[in-house]
This record gives structure tokens, sequence and C-alpha cells, in this order.
């Protein structure tokens, strides 16, 4: 064999591995610019008006699941949901940098319990919401919200007992798919508004917020985010074939210029008019 080959046989999986790692920084840039408009949006929308008037602050709000007259339970649930949404959104990403970790772990730490238990509670209360109040889509719509919400718990007890028992790495895969899941409700968003803005809403029944591509996005909204996390586990490991890891970056970049087109129209057709 000549230099000629083993040159191309040494560079070839570094270069590949540092496609993935750009794409992988690529996706993560856009998904974390989408959630910090997303966090500003609830801060500046629904925070004033429940500091003024607490739980009747959800009146006119135009929720699916807002302030219901005489259901306290219930509105507590929303308003738990709305409040917590916030560090769900906001502190998700900011637990993923590797800077952060490295250089404010005391931060991290504390901001990673916060995250866990807004997350649980989140999650419970959108669940009880869910099979109490109806309020939106149908009984698919219920089920693939359910769903969800039960991977959450799941994830973010299995994220808590390896970092509790110091398994380190294995926290970092079980905390990774709390955050996809956790930013589910993130995804339908800006995935609908991409998709009505491409399609001109396709597939959607906008009077009863049923059909096929809102099924569809009901389980895709957790599980193809979580289907490109497992696909990024696989690639990182040494006995991932190099096209596999061409493929999932063929795949992980035009997902990634989508979303960044759907938090375009979310922004400007959904967040920002309110705001």
């Amino acid at each position: 064999m000549n230099d000629a080959a083993l040159s191309t046989t040494h560079v070839r999986p570094l270069d590949t591995q540092r496609a993935i790692n750009l794409a992988v920084t690529f996706w993560f840039s856009i998904a974390a610019i989408g959630h910090g408009i997303f966090f500003v949006y609830i801060l500046a929308v629904f925070y004033p008006p429940i500091a003024e008037s607490g739980l009747y602050g959800l009146q006119d709000m135009h929720l699916p699941a807002g302030f219901r007259e005489g259901d306290t339970l219930g509105n507590l649930a929303a308003v738990a949901h709305v409040l917590l949404a916030a560090i769900v959104i906001g502190g998700g990403p900011l637990q993923l940098i590797p800077g952060v970790r490295r250089k404010l772990p005391t931060f991290h730490r504390w901001l990673g319990r916060s995250y866990l238990l807004a997350a649980v509670t989140s999650a419970i209360g959108g669940l009880y919401m869910t099979w109490t109040r109806h309020s939106i889509g149908d009984l698919v719509s219920q089920i693939t919200i359910s769903i969800d919400g039960v991977l959450i718990l799941v994830f973010a007890f299995l994220a808590l007992r390896h970092v509790i028992a110091g398994r380190i790495a294995e926290h970092r895969r079980w905390a990774l798919r709390l955050f996809m899941a956790a930013s589910a409700v993130w995804f339908f968003r800006v995935v609908l508004m991409g998709w009505a803005m491409l399609t001109g809403g396709w597939g959607i029944d906008w009077e009863t917020f049923t059909g096929p591509f809102l099924y569809a996005l009901g389980f895709g909204q957790y599980l193809v985010p979580l289907v490109m996390l497992q696909w990024y586990f696989h690639c990182e490991k040494r006995e991932a074939s190099q096209r596999a890891q061409i493929a999932f970056v063929s795949t992980l970049v035009p997902l990634a210029v989508f979303m960044a087109i759907g938090i375009f129209a979310a922004t400007i057709g959904m967040w920002l008019p309110r705001m």
C-alpha cells in the first residue's frame, strides 16, 4: 500500500467524525436559538399576567388548556405547566453546553436539578390536563401527548438514577433523551409552522386540529429526535461504519435547515405578534 493510500485510510475517519461534530453543532446552535426565542416569548406573554392576577392571569390567553371557572386543580396544573415551561425551554440548551458544565459545575448541577423537577412536574400536569380537559385534537392527540409525558418521567428517573450512582456516561445519554422528549412541545410548534409555511398546511384540519399530518407529527415530535439521537450515539462508537456516519450527517443537516425554517415561521407567525 502506498503513502497516499495510507493517508486516505487514516484521514477519512477523522474527516467523517469532524463532519458529525460540525453537523451536530450546526443543529444544536439552531435549536438553542429557537429555544431562546420561545423562552423569551413565555416570559413576556405569560409571566406578567400570572404575576399580576394569579390563576386568573390565564384568562383571555387563547390557551387550549387555559383558565376554567371552578376547576381549581386544573387551573393550578395549567399555571404550573406554563411557568415551568420557561425552565424546561430555557434551561435545557444551557445544560448541554460543554463550557457551562466545565466552568460552572455548581450552576450546572443546580440547573439540572431544577430542569429535572420542572420537566417531571410539567409532564404530570400535562397528563392530568390531557385526560381531564380534552382541550385539543382528538383521542389520537391525547395518546401521542401522553406517550411523551410518560417518556419524560422514565427518562428523568433514569438520568437521576445514573448520576446518583456516578455513571456519568449513562447519565449523559438519558439526560439527552430527556431533553429531546421534554422539548417535544417546542418541536411540535416549529415543525407545524414550518410545514404550514412550505405546504400551506396540507393534511391539517385547522378547525378541529386533526388530520394525517398532525397524527404523524404527534408521534414524530419526540420519536424523530430520539431516533436521531440514538443514531448519533451509534456514530460515536468506533465500530460505526463510515457509511452510517455519512448518512447521519446527510440526514441531520436537512433536518436542521427545516428546523430553522420552522423557527422563523413560528417566530413571525405565532410568537412575535403576541409579544
